[in-house]
């Protein structure tokens, strides 16, 4: 769902005035320190395809619900900050689900929900543009070699609540089970936090996590965001880069101590 040019926000004021991104989300989201290296989130690297007009401020949370992000405060946190045309992406579902955690699960058509649509219309108060973004799918396949699906009801709820709302959406669950199908199984290896032991010195024993993500594929996740906020006109056109070239894991910054 494009988005009109905000009123009065020229390319001087732009240049002036970078706008902000900031991201609410989860582990597959949030900025990893140096000492979690490989490590990284698809929000610690979204800002390679980004230029100086626009700065992402990375608030994700690991372990985080919708729910669960608010209680902890961090909303509260975006919204003491975020500036009338800053743009707030909004990606949960990943610990919602944790149904036997009475302080993340929310149910899909009910609570979700209704948490979600805090983030929107608290951010739409402030004059900033809430962006919905589906989960990122999971690396998980079937005996035919296709992704298995892992976020239940979450994804249609959220496309719902987009709907319903008039908020910008980003279908990375769709985007990401594209190129998950595309990869295969072994491709897919390189994406994940798939890791022999020795392979790097953070994780002596190695890693059989199929949810998070080493640099490389956090780099492509974060072309599959930054690519659909430039189709669907979310931001200017003049905002992103590099959207094809291929990236270096170098270009990735992982911080000594968290940033939030």
């Amino acid at each position: 769902m494009p988005v009109a040019p905000l009123a009065g926000a020229g390319a001087s004021a732009s240049a002036a005035t970078p706008v902000r991104v900031y991201i609410a989300g989860d582990s597959t989201a949030s900025t990893y320190v140096s000492s979690l290296a490989p490590r990284a989130g698809w929000g610690q690297a979204l800002p390679v395809f980004l230029t100086s007009h626009a700065a992402v401020v990375n608030v994700a949370k690991s372990g985080a619900s919708s729910k669960s992000f608010i209680d902890l405060g961090r909303l509260d946190h975006i919204l003491a900050v975020i500036k009338p045309g800053d743009r707030l992406l909004i990606s949960f579902g990943h610990n919602d689900q944790k149904i036997d955690d009475p302080t993340r699960y929310t149910e899909p058509s009910t609570t979700y929900k209704r948490y979600l649509s805090q983030y929107i219309d608290k951010s739409r108060a402030k004059g900033a543009v809430p962006i919905l973004v589906t989960p990122v799918e999971r690396r998980r396949f079937n005996s035919a070699g296709l992704v298995s699906p892992s976020h239940g009801a979450y994804p249609a709820a959220m496309r719902e609540l987009a709907a319903a709302k008039g908020v910008p959406l980003i279908d990375l669950t769709a985007s990401s089970t594209t190129l998950w199908n595309r990869v295969g199984v072994e491709g897919t290896r390189k994406y994940f936090m798939i890791l022999s032991a020795g392979q790097y010195p953070n994780y002596p024993n190695g890693s059989q996590d199929n949810t998070h993500f080493q640099a490389f594929g956090a780099i492509q996740v974060a072309r599959l965001v930054a690519t659909a906020l430039h189709d669907q006109g979310v931001l200017p056109s003049a905002d992103f880069q590099r959207l094809t070239d291929t990236i270096p894991t170098s270009a990735i910054v992982w911080p000594t101590t968290a940033p939030y």
